[in-house]
């Protein structure tokens, strides 16, 4: 497998466990009415950046 396809493949794969994070989030403030805890949205803030930054160095 060739560096950029590898790259692409992290990627994706913290894309999607961004998105189950941020969708298990939205169930808890909508349906339990629980507000997230300032350090896990820092969290995710972090994950975030991180792939904005590895995007934008291509």
């Amino acid at each position: 497998m060739t560096d950029i396809k590898q790259k692409k493949e992290s990627i994706k794969i913290q894309l999607k466990d961004l998105r189950q994070n941020l969708k298990k989030m939205h169930l808890e403030v909508t349906e339990e009415l629980i507000l997230p805890k300032p350090d896990d949205v820092k969290f995710l803030m972090n994950k975030m950046d991180k792939l904005l930054k590895i995007i934008e160095s291509k």
